[in-house]
């Protein structure tokens, strides 16, 4: 996932959200603080670290505020100067000054935001809750004062670039789909609704980070957690001491709907506990429940897309995505639905079978799914996840792996650096080397799950790459793995090795950019874009050359045998009617909940829920959605909203590219330059349907999905 700041306030201060690669052409000017009491603020000025890079050994709580007042009030003047200059609207005086405007504030939230997703504290939450409407109004200053929307759809494009043309189109389109075209009094209208959905988000973030940390469940006997490794009942028994209850196991929350360890987990009463604690983790009634928030959330934008002339918020929300309309999605969305839910039922016929033959005496479950289908796993294929754990150790995988893959790919080089400032100590850094030797990106890992850690994975920036600004990508990439007990080997599932290749692949996107202009770098892509070339590069982790290289046994340090690469390949469309619906019903749910044009369809959530669901013909119980409403943060607390179809889209364009690569040699280094050339390198800056035909030669086509599925032949 590319993470998403909270209140999307960078956008506004240059309308961008990106990162990489570099050389410099014209550099930002320093503004000068003259107030004392600010000196010794780290965000007053640009960090000395290499490439800007955040001094977190420098950076404290009490340091944001004061910058984001600093920098609110320059930025405001930065606006108001750019809006009412005398001159003649340029593309240098207004666009130009645009990109450059807002140094001082886009370096504090940059931080901030990437602070409150991975080691939040409650200071930093209250600052949150507190300026999230202040961030909203400050957006608004500038994308509805009229003098600067004037000034910048006056422009003319003749003797512009490519690039230039295309910022100045960027500008203009984002512009008006943010309200500049709106009478006086629909703006008013609309500056209170953006601040309250400011508002609401980051209180839903905040209840939900609760709702997950209190979600945990304890056990006081070991013989509960059977199945589990030792390695695993000691890490649940130090986090229960951590939790102040020693002598008991805490199994932790993760984000999605299914708990990794409920594949193992032998004790039926153990898994039901574990689901249903997942399942109602933010629905109890108490100060973390989301649901009123949520229907404040969703009636809110619903009166934000129509005030903006739209009926749906949906409608509003894709105008400016590769899908453009909600039908277009929902038509993507139906072609994948119905071979998935078709698959997923032959599939619980084979769990309902192995329960029978077992003389199990109960219907299956969603907390009993993938408990036996593990065990169909290992009878159709011979393949078990704790054989095959061994072999992936986290920084091998990280090392011999994913690095390894972009070394033969791409080749990058990279080398650990320990003199780098941190923000949490579980935290390493690498430096990253292009194929000539040149340094292009430092690059940050945050790997393991805590209180303080919003949940599932994502890829975010401290730095972004530009020419214009001189700045080359500093980028992070966090994951919610489990902490092993002191001294233990990190070993992770095969899901995790993917997840960590498939963040990469943002990250890759983001090292690669090289754009003059901050608000068509890198990552700064439609989202139903943005996902595929992460996912793309999930493939390198079945690779027979990579996984050779980094699927090395912990203990005796020889490489997976090919009889167990063979099954993990032959499993690898097990289980997908499973993972595709819960996956397409939880776009559906997205999308259904954004494309209400009538206050009165807004009904309480969990009947809106199972109302959805039902229409889609998701009627298969055993079958969740990946996230339930309540803690669907994606589309309540991150920048997924009427947007979680994207994955699938993207999923479109990664399969069909990939057919494209295997069929034109695989993992070597022209295919890697023709998909950094053609997709990775250039941002937002070209016409990005384009940008796909040029790379594989023909528009996207569903087939290879479906066929990567297992949906079709």
């Amino acid at each position: 996932m590319k993470n998403i700041s909270s209140v999307l306030l960078i956008s506004a201060l240059a309308l961008n959200q990106s990162c990489t690669t570099m050389k410099k052409t014209d550099t930002q000017q320093e503004t000068p603080v003259t107030d004392p009491s600010l000196s010794s603020n780290p965000f007053m000025k640009k960090s000395k670290l290499q490439y800007e890079a955040p001094e977190f050994d420098k950076i404290k709580n009490e340091h944001f505020k004061p910058a984001f007042d600093f920098g609110l009030k320059q930025h405001d003047a930065e606006i108001l100067k750019i809006a009412n200059n005398p001159e003649a609207p340029t593309f240098e005086n207004t666009i130009v000054a645009l990109e450059k405007s807002g140094e001082v504030l886009k370096r504090a939230l940059i931080v901030f935001s990437n602070l409150t997703s991975a080691n939040t504290n409650p200071t930093l939450q209250a600052l949150d809750e507190e300026y999230a409407p202040i961030f909203a109004a400050h957006s608004d200053k500038m994308f509805l004062n009229e003098n600067l929307y004037k000034r910048i759809k006056s422009i003319k494009e003749d003797g512009l670039d490519s690039e230039g043309k295309r910022l100045v189109q960027y500008y203009k389109q984002n512009f008006e789909i943010a309200g500049a075209n709106l009478s006086a009094a629909d703006k008013e209208k609309l500056k209170q609704i953006n601040q309250e959905l400011a508002s609401l988000s980051t209180q839903y973030s905040n209840k939900l980070l609760e709702a997950r940390k209190q979600g945990g469940v304890f056990f006081s006997d070991a013989k509960e957690l059977d199945g589990l490794s030792a390695d695993e009942i000691e890490a649940a028994a130090s986090d229960a001491k951590t939790a102040g209850q020693p002598g008991k196991y805490l199994l932790a929350l993760q984000n999605t709907t299914q708990q990794p360890l409920l594949q193992n987990l032998k004790n039926r009463a153990t898994r039901e506990k574990l689901f249903k604690a997942s399942w109602s983790r933010a629905e109890k009634g108490d100060g973390n429940d989301t649901r009123e928030t949520i229907e404040k959330l969703a009636k809110q934008r619903l009166k934000k897309a129509q005030t903006l002339g739209k009926k749906s918020f949906a409608e509003w929300k894709l105008q400016d995505q590769m899908a453009k309309t909600p039908e277009a999605a929902t038509k993507l969305m139906n072609q994948i639905a119905t071979p998935a839910v078709e698959t997923a039922r032959r599939e619980a016929k084979d769990i309902q079978d192995l329960i029978d033959q077992q003389k199990g005496g109960f219907k299956v479950e969603p907390w009993d799914w993938n408990f036996y289908a593990e065990q169909v796993r290992k009878a159709k294929y011979d393949l078990d996840e704790n054989q095959i754990k061994p072999y992936f150790e986290v920084t091998t995988v990280l090392e011999k792996g994913v690095f390894y893959a972009a070394e033969k790919f791409y080749g990058l080089t990279f080398k650990k650096r320990t003199d780098l400032p941190v923000y949490h100590p579980d935290v390493v850094t690498y430096e990253v080397f292009d194929h000539d030797g040149k340094s292009i990106a430092i690059y940050y890992l945050d790997f393991y799950t805590r209180d303080s850690k919003n949940g599932g994975a994502w890829m975010s920036n401290f730095v972004e790459q530009s020419y214009l600004l001189g700045t080359k990508p500093v980028i992070v990439n966090c994951y919610n793995y489990q902490k092993p007990a002191p001294g233990k080997p990190s070993l992770i599932s095969y899901d995790d090795v993917s997840t960590m290749f498939h963040e990469f692949g943002h990250s890759i996107h983001g090292m690669f950019a090289s754009q003059k202009y901050p608000s068509l770098s890198g990552t700064s892509v439609p989202r139903d874009f943005v996902e595929f070339p992460s996912q793309i590069n999930e493939h390198w982790a079945l690779d027979p050359v990579v996984l050779k290289n980094y699927a090395i046994h912990y203990e005796t340090k020889q490489p997976i045998p090919q009889d167990l690469v063979e099954k993990i390949k032959k499993a690898a469309t097990f289980n997908q009617g499973y993972m595709t619906t819960e996956l397409v019903s939880a776009a559906a749910l997205d999308m259904d909940w954004h494309t209400v044009t009538n206050e009165s369809q807004l009904i309480p959530v969990l009947d809106f829920e199972k109302q959805s669901l039902a229409s889609h013909g998701f009627t298969l119980a055993t079958v969740p959605p990946r996230y339930h409403t309540p803690y669907f943060a994606h589309i309540w607390g991150g920048g997924y909203s009427a947007g979680y179809y994207a994955y699938l889209w993207s999923e479109t364009l990664d399969n069909d590219a990939w057919e494209w690569i295997k069929n034109n040699g695989g993992l070597t280094r022209e295919n890697g330059d023709r998909f950094r050339k053609y997709i990775l390198s250039v941002g937002n800056s070209v016409d990005l349907n384009q940008a796909f035909r040029d790379f594989t030669g023909h528009d996207p086509d569903i087939k290879p999905l479906l066929r990567n599925r297992g949906f079709i032949k």
